[in-house]
């Protein structure tokens, strides 16, 4: 066993240590006897999806995913590598904000008329494996919106309370991947207690473990596990040099929101909004979408009812409708919306961008429209807004 703790100096290299494969079944298990939930990546449905695993045995070994514009294929890779992939259609909004939320029940009472009770179940202690640097970035994200001490979300909250986070640097970019122009990846420098760097030559197989928290620390001193040597942190170092220089996809930022808000009636809205099908599946994959509605339930007999909070999408023509109609009946404008809050109007409101880079709206978008296609067309050639950018 090695004791590592993690540097107490944010500027300064992190405390390193290298496990096996074996180490890493290790880790699961003991997360497990912890009392964590461990989920990860497992192979379901022709896809690398995020599940419950119990060991290194549930993990994608030896796969990889070929992703480009309403494109997902997985293929088989010439060696045995776990997390030799990019990104899937899950990310780990699905377990902080659940797309269903009960939030409160109430049944008839003969005597004291009815009785309200409490939404939600107890919220599972997780621990999350393999989060990538640009879905951490998306809690980040997802924490201002939630977690905004003047109106905290009571359901993200207890999800995300005691969460154990595992990451692990990319070895490999998708070919919608675009996290370098983001600034969000491709390694993960924050929001982990633990940060692995898969390291493949041959037979040899290891992971370089970097510690994020004192929680880190005392899991990692539970295992076996050696010094981590100079060659090591290079190599892994090497990865994800390699990976950054193999992005599928680049988005210019510069002054990003003023581009988008001078150009509101561009005729590239009109373009992308023959092509788009409002399907909505850009916003339900996004790690950082965070649109919903609610619903409330009754029984026949009246004796019961039930309110609901579930996931919706600025694409829905409900989702802004107020008394006499939807205040974006289009296409076009709701493309706009989405576009334009995502990527300019979100920095207004949260201080930062809404798109962490991903790709995952440009991946599993059935006719493959590409955000950064779209800003580079607008960029390429600006259109005359009849609106001012607001300060």
């Amino acid at each position: 066993m090695l004791m590592v703790m993690p540097d107490e100096d944010p500027g300064g290299e992190r405390a390193t240590a290298v496990i096996t494969v074996e180490g890493l079944d290790a880790l699961i298990r003991l997360l497990r006897e912890q009392g964590y939930r461990v989920v990860g990546p497992t192979l379901r449905d022709r896809a690398i999806v995020f599940d419950e695993i119990d060991s290194v045995d549930d993990l994608p070994a030896g796969w990889t995913d070929e992703q480009d514009g309403g494109t997902y294929r997985l293929h088989r890779r010439d060696d045995e590598a776990l997390f030799g992939y990019a990104v899937g259609p899950h990310s780990w909004k699905q377990f902080l904000f659940p797309s269903r939320t009960l939030l409160w029940r109430a049944h008839r009472d003969g005597e004291n008329g009815f009785v309200v009770e409490a939404g939600g179940d107890e919220r599972p202690r997780y621990a999350f494996l393999a989060a990538r640097s640009c879905d951490l970035h998306a809690i980040e994200i997802q924490d201002k919106v939630f977690l905004d001490p003047a109106a905290t979300d009571p359901t993200y909250a207890s999800g995300k309370d005691g969460v154990f986070v595992v990451a692990v640097n990319c070895g490999q970019a998708g070919g919608t991947c675009f996290c370098v122009s983001m600034e969000t990846g491709p390694k993960a420098t924050s929001g982990y207690d633990l940060a692995l760097t898969e390291l493949l030559d041959g037979d040899h197989h290891e992971f370089l473990v970097e510690v994020g928290t004192e929680a880190g620390a005392a899991v990692l001193a539970a295992l076996t596990a050696r010094e981590a040597r100079p060659t090591d942190t290079d190599a892994a170092a090497e990865v994800v040099a390699r990976t950054a220089a193999s992005m599928g996809r680049t988005m210019d930022t510069h002054d990003i929101r003023d581009l988008l808000a001078t150009n509101l009636e561009h005729p590239r809205w009109d373009d992308v909004a023959e092509r788009c099908l409002s399907c909505t599946n850009c916003t339900l994959v996004c790690p950082t979408c965070f649109c919903a509605s609610v619903e409330d339930v009754t029984d026949l007999a009246g004796d019961g009812a039930e309110r609901w909070r579930r996931w919706d999408s600025c694409f829905t023509a409900d989702h802004s409708y107020l008394h006499g109609g939807s205040v974006r009946s289009t296409t076009r404008a709701r493309y706009r919306q989405w576009l334009t809050h995502k990527l300019g109007t979100w920095i207004d409101q949260f201080g930062t961008s809404g798109c962490v880079g991903c790709g995952r709206c440009i991946t599993w978008c059935p006719v493959g429209i590409d955000l950064t296609e779209e800003v580079r067309a607008i960029r390429e050639a600006p259109g005359v807004s009849t609106e001012e950018p607001q300060a």
